[in-house]
């Protein structure tokens, strides 16, 4: 038997060859593991996503919308015992270790085996950090391995106070709150420095499990993982077992929880959908805007309370009158004459139960609040308030699907002869049909549009009865052009746009077009005044202000409208139900909205000056008797001051 010598010159080439092998297999696995590794480097430029922040006109805290909700702080700014209760529940050994924990991971190591799975994974804060800034949360040796060789990276590259400060404002603590100063204002409403040693012990302790200790998810669970962190912060000294005592006898949450529902739900709807639109929704979410609105938070408050206090005494006397499962519903637009800008929005009785804005996208009939439009239009085209027109019954050949037509009055009287003023004020059906008749349906479903009016106004004699639906700013704000000598606003919500650096990225510009003359605009004004001096709008005499306005009532008592307006302010209320039943027999646009608009105004017009109504040089005011139109001598006591373009008024 031959035997094979080797010779040690030929073993060492073989041992070299088969190191070089193992080495580059495991280079080749270090690359694998390492080449889709994102850069340390761009911590450096890492920009979180960050909570864009919704004020009203007066700087009220509105809304915040966040995908992340993130509120960076200097680690300075966090108290001491956040940081040490953090350290002592997460990773002990946080200032020692260079990134990850190697008894940690042989201990973790053995309890998955044992278990068959990954039971534990032993990770350290430093681990945590690279896992949620570059990796994804699915449990892989591989994941584990990168993870690692992140953490060296980020011990070599940051000091442990830099990893620290980067860590307790990137971490999920649950909720939707992305950093202990997120954390802070969600659960507690105050800033993380305000935070006390019960409220950082239960920051600290939901890391572990966001989802299942967010005192806003389980309030019990949360209790119980805040006193064992506070027993772990005593076990290793950073506080006393008399200061561990104390504290665990601290309710979790104050009374008031800091987790505040959205101040103007529906107002802040509108407003995001309208931000989504105009500059896309991953730098409304993302980049911490703040975005200046023009509602006022103070008429907010009023026109909220007013609504609820509406809704309480329609609902009482639907229930004494038997109605079947009565759910009234309520929406109230109020908007600045001036520059167009919404004020105070109510879309309905409760947004969370039903977020369906009923003041900007519901569309429901007018009404009589669609008549003011029509005597508009007529006042335009040169009749004076003054002319005559017949209440006496009336029958429209084919004037309903080929069917004859006979309007009826809601009072089921008839006046005779009426000026157009008074047809107006006591909201005379017939004079308005007769009119709408004269004019031509077509030209006034135009002027409608005119005056901003969005929805179909179907062109025909039923139109001067408010049979084509609408929605309620649109219709508020058509009243508006009124008393704004002729000029439509353009309704908005948002006034600017300010990115991080306060630098404005966009700005409203207040849209407004001349949709009648000055003269005509004041007439049907100083005629809507009279509906409430001498009409169906008379509760609202109380008002100590120059106001005016218009009820709406449909059939069988489905909606209640009522639209007024103010030198300086225009507000819509509009109450009915969403079944399109009705809210009750007589429950009139006078009876159930013009209370809440009472309301409304009275308080909003408080503190405001006295103003006056627009009279222009063109036009005269004069006394008439308002039945006849005949002239009445100014110093008498009779009859109304009425106004006529120069030349109309009656001799």
């Amino acid at each position: 038997m031959t035997k094979i010598r080797i010779s040690k010159s030929k073993i060492i080439i073989l041992i070299v060859v088969f190191s070089g092998i193992l080495c580059g297999i495991i280079a080749g696995i270090f690359f694998g593991l390492t080449r889709d590794l994102p850069q340390i480097r761009a911590l450096e430029n890492f920009n979180p996503s960050a909570v864009t922040r919704i004020y009203s006109t007066d700087k009220v805290l509105l809304a915040e919308l966040f995908i992340e909700k993130r509120v960076p702080v200097p680690l300075n700014a966090i108290p001491h015992y956040l940081k040490a209760a953090l350290i002592a529940t997460e990773d002990r050994k946080f200032y020692k270790h260079s990134g990850v924990d190697i008894k940690g991971i042989l201990r973790a190591i053995i309890k998955d085996i044992w278990a068959g799975e990954f039971v534990e994974g032993a990770s350290t804060i430093t681990q945590q950090l690279a896992k949620t800034l570059f990796l994804t949360s699915k449990k892989t040796l591989v994941r584990k391995i990168k993870e690692a060789i992140l953490s060296f990276q980020l011990e070599r590259r940051y000091t442990k106070d830099e990893i620290l400060k980067l860590y307790l404002n990137q971490v999920y603590f649950g909720s939707g709150a992305y950093g202990v100063e997120s954390a802070a204002r969600l659960f507690f409403g105050k800033t993380v420095n305000s935070l006390n040693l019960a409220e950082c012990a239960l920051i600290a302790g939901l890391p572990k499990s966001p989802s299942r200790y967010s005192p806003l998810v389980n309030i019990e669970l949360a209790l119980k993982r805040r006193n064992i962190v506070l027993k772990q912060m005593a076990t290793t000294g950073i506080i006393t077992e008399t200061t561990l005592k104390k504290t665990l006898e601290q309710p979790l949450l104050p009374e008031e929880s800091g987790f505040n529902p959205v101040k103007g739900p529906f107002f802040v709807e509108h407003v995001r959908k309208f931000l989504e639109e105009i500059i896309g929704p991953t730098r409304l979410y993302k980049s911490g805007l703040t975005v200046f609105t023009t509602l006022s938070w103070p008429l907010q408050k009023t026109a909220e309370q007013a609504v609820e206090n509406g809704l309480f005494a329609l609902e009482k006397r639907m229930r004494q009158n038997k109605l079947i499962n009565p759910n009234p519903q309520c929406s109230l637009i109020s908007l600045d004459i001036q520059s167009g800008g919404i004020l105070a929005m109510v879309g309905g009785r409760d947004f969370y139960k039903s977020p369906f804005n009923r003041a900007t996208v519901a569309r429901r009939q007018p009404g009589s609040a669609f008549k003011p439009i029509v005597y508009a239009y007529a006042i335009e085209k040169g009749f004076p308030q003054s002319t005559l027109i017949l209440d006496a019954p009336v029958v429209f050949k084919g004037a309903r699907k080929d069917e004859d037509w006979r309007p009826e009055n809601f009072s089921g009287d008839f006046k005779g002869e009426l000026t157009f003023r008074k047809a107006l004020v006591l909201s005379k059906n017939i004079p308005a049909v007769r009119l709408i008749e004269m004019l031509g349906a077509s030209s006034v479903s135009r002027f409608g549009h005119t005056l901003g009016i969005k929805t179909p106004l179907l062109p025909n004699l039923t139109l001067a009865l408010g049979s084509s639906e609408v929605t309620l700013i649109d219709l508020t704000a058509a009243y508006s052009a009124f008393p704004n000598k002729g000029k439509l606003i353009n309704p908005y919500c948002i006034m600017e746009v300010l990115d991080q650096n306060e630098r404005v990225i966009w700005r409203v510009k207040p849209q407004k077009k001349v949709v009648m003359s000055r003269a005509g605009a004041s007439i049907i004004t100083n005629m809507l005044k009279g509906v409430i001096e001498e009409g169906t709008g008379r509760k609202a005499r109380i008002i100590r202000h120059s106001v005016a306005g218009k009820t709406g009532t449909t059939d069988e008592f489905k909606d209640a409208l009522f639209i007024g307006f103010s030198p300086s302010i225009s507000t819509g209320v509009w109450v009915g139900q969403d079944d399109f039943t009705t809210i009750g027999d007589m429950e009139t646009g006078a009876k159930a909205a013009l209370p809440i608009w009472i309301e409304f105004m009275e308080k909003a017009l408080a503190d405001k000056p006295y103003q006056y109504f627009d009279i222009p040089d063109d036009v005269v005011q004069v006394r008439m008797d308002a039945t006849t139109g005949f002239l009445i001598q100014e110093y008498s006591h009779r009859g109304v001051k009425a106004l006529f373009k120069k030349g109309t008024e009656p001799r």
